[in-house]
């Protein structure tokens, strides 16, 4: 298999993440620089019209986008350690703590971020500042429920690491390089313990 992927973009990292947690080897990772505008060349275009990373070629060919439907792919092919949840019920519950980073936390940084930071007018056209500027306060809207989740667990969906810690702790280390926000200058110590203690494990050094 290959994995189109792109340094520092959120989405593949968390890919990447998801398959060190789990031991995953031997899919290839090949290179689409963003800010060389090749997402919207034609060879990559060929592979996602969407000109959108990552993206997982199989071996038969076929080609799967979208962060979470690449993850579901990789947990059915290796499903050990499992990360989204072993039965319909813990899967329902890890499932909506992961949308719930992914748009109430991710989505909003990803939304300032675009229309906020200089060095993505190119990629973001056109900027719309005043709405970056509205989502980069409903972040720290988000960030507050997050820390309150993490009052009383390890992690957040509960007490093992899942596909929710991995969506959330990419999502705040896009905000730390590119918003500069850090949970403890909010006073969100639980968010900003939780964060430290992600950011040892080796799939966050890899990554």
């Amino acid at each position: 298999m290959k994995l189109y992927t792109s340094s520092r973009a959120p989405n593949p990292r968390r890919v990447l993440m998801f398959m060190v947690e789990k031991g995953i080897a031997g899919i290839h990772t090949v290179q689409i620089d963003l800010g060389k505008g090749e997402h919207r060349g034609a060879a990559f275009m060929a592979v996602n019209p969407m000109a959108q990373v990552p993206v997982l070629e199989l071996d038969d060919g076929r080609t799967l986008a979208e962060t979470r439907a690449i993850c579901t792919y990789l947990e059915g092919k290796f499903p050990q350690p499992n990360l989204m949840g072993e039965g319909f019920e813990e899967r329902a519950f890890i499932e909506m703590m992961d949308r719930r980073c992914e748009l109430q936390l991710f989505l909003r940084i990803a939304n300032c971020v675009r229309h906020t930071h200089p060095g993505l007018a190119a990629l973001e056209q056109p900027q719309f500042g005043d709405f970056g500027a509205a989502q980069g306060a409903k972040v720290r809207e988000s960030a507050r429920w997050l820390d309150g989740v993490l009052a009383d667990r390890d992690y957040v969906a509960g007490d093992r690491l899942t596909i929710a810690d991995i969506t959330a702790f990419c999502a705040l280390e896009f905000a730390r390089g590119l918003m500069r926000f850090r949970p403890s200058d909010d006073g969100l110590a639980n968010l900003q313990a939780w964060r430290d203690r992600i950011a040892e494990r080796p799939s966050a050094q890899a990554a």
